[in-house]
């Protein structure tokens, strides 16, 4: 049993040799994008002073979250991308998106000054 004990779930002990302790997942629970409610902020830190639009809170998979920045940068026609389970889009887009992202359905909620 080289694995650490740290990562077992739901198990306290067992006498069965062949046992296989169950690992964490970190899986999410896919939520329709429709019922989703997402954060929406302007980005300034560690940035030079330029701006940048952070779309938070996405449950879904990472391909999912890709193709959806994929169609921000296009409709902003900025670029930006998919990082640290966050969505970026240079630039202060933030009406443009919330106005797009409550067209496909999301709740849209500004964070933020």
């Amino acid at each position: 049993m080289g694995k650490s004990k740290k990562n077992r779930v739901n198990v306290v002990y067992s006498t069965n040799p062949h046992f296989d302790f169950e690992e964490p997942s970190d899986d999410e629970i896919l939520i329709p994008f429709n019922e989703q409610k997402l954060y929406v902020s302007i980005d300034r830190k560690n940035r030079g002073g330029k701006s940048v639009t952070i779309i938070e809170e996405f449950i879904g998979s990472d391909e999912d979250a890709k193709e959806l920045a994929k169609k921000l940068k296009q409709l902003c026609g900025v670029g930006g991308g998919y990082k640290n389970k966050e969505i970026y889009v240079q630039g202060n887009q933030r009406d443009k998106v919330s106005k797009f992202l409550e067209k496909l359905g999301a709740t849209v909620k500004y964070k933020g000054g």
